[in-house]
């Protein structure tokens, strides 16, 4: 049975693949802190580390006339540090007024526009444009003012601020996208990605880092063999010492480009799949937050729409099963043989006694309670014995033993869920009796009515011979009546507890019926 429950989020634990990014139900002011903290921390540790590199390299590693004129010091420890100081300043309030403007949907704690979730879901690429910026900034400065001091440093200056700026900002880009997911699995609650954004896709996005990791670094290296060639005077000992260092720097960078947008990749991946392994299992109840802008976005939110889907045909079911029996919902799904059958079935007919002196003389609602009372032990004595309630007639019931599902002993089913429920009536509700009759015998079994409605029951002489029977168990001490010869349908270890008694012709039918009762306790 499906649980009435709004749907959970899974992984609770990362939902969105790492625990830096908190829970799901985190407070919107907590989301905005959490995400520019780390928005702050990832820009400013990326660009040190990236500038830290290029002045390593700018300085001490590429070939170029070694200088220590006053102007390029002046260059080197004033004019690089101030304008790293600039940029990052620069850097740093610019950002966060752009993404505290692009994201104050969320301290407002109301679902983004279209506008706003277009907007939010481009965030990290508008705040790498600035870093961009910033950074042509710093190569068109520091190429001009080389030019201007030694020209023969110019080319060297070039290629490491390219080359650093480009990785700097490939991996800011990236970690950007990872500070933002939970902010962008809000803008994503309602849906996939809008189609504008899935125009570059995944595929865009690897061949950029594959480039921003791999191409543009080697391509560096290469520039960098054409220095040493046109300086001619560089040995083979430091021409060594720059492979070495700048291959070294291309395969570290590299690796962490190559990482993180893997990272970025495999975390969606990674929480479909463990979302599929929860329905594998059987637990329906699951969604994932869509954090991703690409087609992995797409991705999540077709899982949800799956599950979402699984859970309605699982309600329906479950609702169907309530109204015709799961049996024959089991049966209608798994079969075609709902047309019309015959069966060997044992039927159980429960029929109150006195019912329409109990709605006269007692309260409506008592009597609903005490139909319901009665109702609840009858379903649970006929699923306990494997029957199938075949319907309710107002204060009757109908049960079939052995139809839509075969049993081995049907007859022996119903005659021990008919002694089942005489004691339980009897010590449960005392205030009111009921007539059980039971009998066994072939059926016609299946589906009867119209294309616009449908009923599945059974018809044939047993039908009537138990609603018979009860009517004349109503008039017994012991209010349960069965015909002999379900009786010895039924597996010895059941028979041995009833006895035959009168032989009667019940109306409606032409040949008489042996009655069976249940021997007396011992």
């Amino acid at each position: 049975m499906m649980p009435e429950s709004s749907p959970e989020v899974v992984l609770q634990r990362r939902p969105f693949g790492s625990w830096l990014l908190g829970p799901v139900g985190q407070s919107p002011r907590m989301l905005r802190i959490r995400a520019q903290m780390l928005l702050t921390f990832f820009s400013i540790g990326t660009n040190v580390i990236g500038a830290a590199v290029v002045f390593t390299l700018a300085v001490w590693v590429l070939p170029g006339p070694p200088s220590d004129s006053d102007e390029l010091n002046l260059v080197r420890w004033v004019a690089f540090p101030a304008y790293f100081v600039f940029a990052l300043l620069v850097g740093a309030i610019w950002s966060t007024r752009f993404a505290l403007r692009v994201t104050d949907w969320v301290l407002e704690d109301r679902p983004a526009t279209r506008e706003e979730q277009i907007a939010t879901l481009r965030l990290p690429l508008r705040l790498t444009m600035i870093q961009i910026l910033l950074w042509l900034l710093a190569t068109v400065f520091f190429t001009l003012l080389t030019l201007a001091l030694e020209p023969e440093s110019v080319l060297r200056v070039l290629i490491t601020t390219v080359d650093g700026g480009t990785v700097t900002c490939a991996a800011s880009y990236l970690l950007s996208e990872f500070a933002l997911r939970p902010i962008a699995a809000r803008a994503l609650a309602d849906g996939a990605p809008p189609r504008r954004l899935l125009a570059a896709g995944l595929k865009a996005r690897t061949v950029f880092f594959w480039a921003a990791g791999s191409a543009v670094p080697v391509l560096g290296l290469m520039l960098t063999a054409v220095i040493a060639l046109i300086e001619k005077d560089v040995s083979a000992t430091r021409l060594s010492v720059i492979i070495l260092v700048i291959g070294g720097a291309v395969l570290v960078f590299g690796w962490v480009l190559t990482l993180l947008s893997a990272r970025s990749v495999s975390a969606p991946v990674r929480s479909v799949r463990t979302a599929l392994t929860l329905i594998g299992d059987g637990e329906l109840n699951v969604r994932i937050p869509v954090f991703d802008g690409t087609e992995l976005g797409s991705l999540q939110s077709g899982f949800n729409q799956m599950a979402a889907g699984l859970r309605e045909r699982e309600r329906l079911r479950d609702l169907f099963g309530r109204y015709v029996g799961a049996d024959v919902v089991r049966e209608a799904l798994t079969s075609d043989s709902l047309g019309g059958e015959e069966r060997f079935a044992a039927v159980l007919f429960v029929d109150l006694v006195g019912s329409t002196e109990l709605a006269a003389n007692r309260p409506p609602t008592e009597v609903v309670r005490l139909l319901n009372r009665f109702f609840a032990i009858v379903i649970d004595e006929v699923d306990r014995h494997d029957g199938f309630v075949n319907k309710f007639a107002g204060d009757a019931v109908l049960a079939v033993f052995g139809a839509p599902t075969e049993l081995p002993d049907a007859a022996g089913s119903a005659l021990r869920a008919g002694r089942a429920l005489t004691r339980r009536l009897a010590d449960e509700l005392p205030e009111a009796t009921a007539g059980i009759g039971i009998a066994a015998g072939t059926v016609v079994a299946g589906t009867v009515g119209d294309v616009r409605r449908y009923e599945y029951t059974v018809i044939g002489d047993p039908v009537n011979e138990a609603a018979r029977l009860s009517d004349l168990a109503k008039q017994t001490d012991h209010h349960l009546l069965a015909s002999m010869a379900a009786v010895e349908e039924s597996a010895p270890s059941e028979s041995e507890h009833w006895q035959s008694g009168d032989e009667v012709t019940v109306r409606g039918r032409s040949t008489s019926t042996r009655l069976a009762h249940p021997k007396p306790a011992a």
